[in-house]
This record gives C-alpha cells, sequence and structure tokens, in this order.
C-alpha cells in the first residue's frame, strides 16, 4: 500500500503569524516536524503542504518535499484533498506543522494495515491528559470515545462532566489523522454543520453527518505550538536533548 505524510503549513495562523518559520535551535519549525516525520519508514513520500511562497522558499532552501496549495482552503483537510488529487495513494496521513516534538514511533500507530475500498475511512490519535491545565485549555481539543473506539464528539470545553464520578481521564485530540480519498473527497464536498461552526473543530463534520472517526489511544509527549509561549517550551526541550548529546530530533 502506499502511505503519503502531508504536513499542512499555512503562515497566517490567528494566534501565531509565521509559526511553521519560528525558529527552533537555527532551524524553523518546519524543518523539525518534516524531519521527524521523515523517519517514518512506512511513508512512500512526505510533503509539505503550504499556500505561502515564504514557507515554500524555507522548504526549497532545505530539501523540504512541498506543494503549493491553494489560498482559499479553509482548513487543512482541504487543502489535504487538494493533494489527494495530485498525489495518488492509499492513505494520507496528516501530521499538523506545529509538532516538531512528534515521535515517530506515535505516528505509526495511525497507519492502516488493511486497505479499505468500500467507503469513507478516518482515524485520528488520542492521548491521555496528564496537566490540569491543559483540560481548560480551549486550544486542546478533547475527545469522547464510545465502546468500539469510534469518537462520540469533539470539544473545546473539558468533557466528559464530572458530576457523578471521577473515575475516568480527560482525552484530547493529537494532530495526526489517516484518511482515504473517499474521506477527503467528502469533507471538501460536505458544508460546515451547526456543531463545526460553534466549536471550530474539522472532525465534527464528519460525525454531524453519520461518518465514524476510527479513534486510537496513544502515550504520547508531544507538545504542539499553539502560541509563542508553547515555542520557548519547544526550544528548551530540544536544546535540553542537543546538550546531553541524544539525537531524538535531529
Amino acid at each position: 500500500m502506499k502511505y503519503v505524510g502531508v504536513i499542512p503549513a499555512r503562515y497566517n495562523s490567528s494566534r501565531f503569524p509565521g509559526k511553521p518559520l519560528a525558529d527552533i535551535c537555527g532551524k524553523p519549525m518546519i524543518w523539525w516536524v518534516y524531519n521527524q516525520v521523515k523517519k517514518v519508514k512506512e511513508f512512500t513520500e512526505v510533503l509539505v503542504a503550504t499556500d505561502d511562497d515564504r514557507i515554500s522558499k524555507i522548504c526549497e532552501e532545505y530539501g523540504i518535499h512541498y506543494i503549493l496549495t491553494s489560498t482559499t482552503h479553509g482548513t487543512s483537510t482541504e487543502r489535504l484533498f487538494e493533494v489527494s488529487n495530485k498525489v495518488s495513494a492509499d492513505y494520507y496521513i496528516c501530521i499538523n506543522g506545529d509538532e516538531p516534538l512528534i515521535d515517530p514511533e506515535i505516528i505509526r500507530a495511525i497507519i492502516p494495515k488493511e486497505l479499505n475500498t468500500e467507503g469513507i475511512f478516518v482515524s485520528n490519535l488520542i492521548t491521555e491528559i496528564k496537566d490540569p491545565v491543559e483540560v481548560v485549555d480551549n486550544t486542546n481539543i478533547k475527545v469522547v470515545v464510545d465502546s468500539d473506539n469510534f469518537g462520540i464528539y469533539y470539544s473545546r470545553s473539558p468533557i466528559p462532566h464530572p458530576k457523578s464520578s471521577m473515575n475516568f481521564s480527560y482525552k484530547k485530540h493529537l494532530g495526526v489523522l489517516a484518511y482515504n480519498q473517499k474521506a477527503l473527497e467528502f469533507f471538501s464536498k460536505t458544508p460546515r454543520n451547526t456543531l463545526e461552526n460553534i466549536e471550530d473543530i474539522n472532525e465534527l463534520r464528519f460525525i454531524e453527518n453519520g461518518q465514524k472517526i476510527k479513534i486510537i489511544e496513544v502515550d504520547a509527549k508531544t507538545l504542539s505550538v499553539d502560541t509563542p509561549k508553547d515555542l520557548e517550551k519547544v526550544k528548551s526541550i530540544i536544546s535540553h536533548h542537543k546538550v546531553k548529546g541524544e539525537d531524538d530530533y535531529e
């Protein structure tokens, strides 16, 4: 089977403009993400999908394979759909461009082992939230899952609410998803509905329209860069590894 790793990267982030080009120990963040994703041996191809010439220029400078996509996409999923129309694959694995610490072994957990030819396939990684601050942080998307490990709901609010029991742990969405081409086409052709408009979470488009999202839980210690404060944390972690002579992120 052919697996393509796709890293969506846009320049005009509302919370952190120019985020993919933010400097981390002498290299742009997109380089760190791409370098980690390239370690996944199952990928036939890894590319950055961007709509900005500033990012594509940096990709050229560092020898990063990229595709220049439309500037009109409202979501990273729509950007992946454009990629799927240009690059043929059985599955497209999306790794958000703000995950410079992503562990290649974590990415491998989402790679489907069988070919789905009958319908829409979507899968998403989640992990347990261990820091209470992340529970109330609306940049961390919380996920609830049914007994068959399919997503029930995604929210920026802390869910579920502990009214009768504290015997649970909060789970958060990781920016690693797998799609087949039919899923990306469905997303692109289906308009946003009520819940997606309220929460501003892409995955709700599938759930609101009766499509299942397979959930895979992993033990992840990754830190997504949503703000300049997050960037400083990532810099500290990578610097610490470099001082110790470790090559986890090289």
